[in-house]
């Protein structure tokens, strides 16, 4: 944060490197949380008029209502966001030993198949990106490109970025996972992405929304067009969805006769003109 934040020389930053040291000797990544908050307080805070003078009575009455009314409010959102990240951060790391390799290698589509053959038109590589989609046309059909391999226990991680316009009908995407093509269709499990989907659990074409997404905390660091990331981790019949290092909802399985081994698969929903993009796409098995 700089100096053209109307409010930069009365936020106290420095109640926040303290929170942030506490931080460190936690075993979190400081310079990644320093990152973030730098990132929240740019977005939280808003810049002044070009021509406002910061030494102005203006600028100082602004300053002192500030101090005394909006920055605990403030604050205490930074705060609040924070705790879950390092949270997040520190439960994650704590889990994440298993050796990390990479699913995508950003030119090819090499270890992934659609369920479709008539579908492979419709995934793409441009620019160490893989993407479904064109943002001009309407998705004519669910389609999934999912690996060759499957998976059972592991910790699956990628950047995603959905964009479209929904007034030309439905803008969904997903991540399956555990799942098996049966009769030509993909069954299994889906962190689901989208408006009124964020974070959800789906069983697609088998029982329907399993559990919904927690957006209390994710509503203040969703991109609901931009870049954010997604965590999705299975342990024996725990399942658990982070977006953005926040967790939105975890699934315990309790039907012995759903399977806990399948193939992992990124969807675009059929319906408007929609693009998906997913970049940085690994996994680590959890022995």
């Amino acid at each position: 944060m700089g100096n053209n934040s109307i409010f930069y020389n009365c936020y106290p930053l420095d109640k926040l490197w303290q929170t942030l040291e506490v931080c460190q000797r936690g075993g979190v990544d400081l310079p990644k949380v320093k990152m973030v908050i730098t990132i929240l307080s740019v977005y939280l805070i808003p810049k002044p008029p070009s021509n406002l003078n910061l030494s102005s009575p203006k600028y100082k009455k602004m300053s002192a209502y500030w101090n005394k009314n909006l920055h605990p409010t403030c604050l205490a959102k930074l705060t609040f966001i924070l705790f879950f990240l390092v949270s997040g951060s520190l439960h994650l790391s704590a889990q994440s030993t298993a050796k990390s390799l990479s699913l995508f290698d950003g030119k090819t589509l090499n270890g992934w198949k659609t369920v479709d053959p008539t579908h492979e038109k419709l995934w793409f590589v441009a620019d160490s990106i893989l993407r479904s989609g064109d943002g001009i046309h309407k998705i004519p059909a669910n389609t999934y490109l999912h690996t060759t391999r499957e998976y059972s226990d592991f910790e699956f991680r990628c950047l995603f970025r959905l964009s479209g316009d929904p007034k030309t009908g439905m803008i969904n995407s997903g991540i399956q996972y555990r799942s098996n093509i049966e009769g030509g269709k993909m069954v299994g499990y889906q962190a689901d992405i989208g408006n009124g989907y964020w974070g959800d659990i789906y069983d697609e074409h088998r029982r329907g929304k399993l559990v919904g997404g927690d957006l209390s905390t994710l509503k203040h660091l969703l991109k609901e067009d931009g870049w954010n990331s997604y965590i999705i981790r299975c342990k024996g019949n725990l399942h658990e969805l982070y977006i953005n290092g926040v967790k939105t909802c975890e699934y315990i399985e309790k039907d012995p006769k759903i399977p806990q081994k399948g193939v992992i698969a990124v969807q675009i929903h059929s319906g408007g003109i929609a693009q998906v993009e997913f970049r940085d796409l690994s996994i680590s098995e959890i022995p």
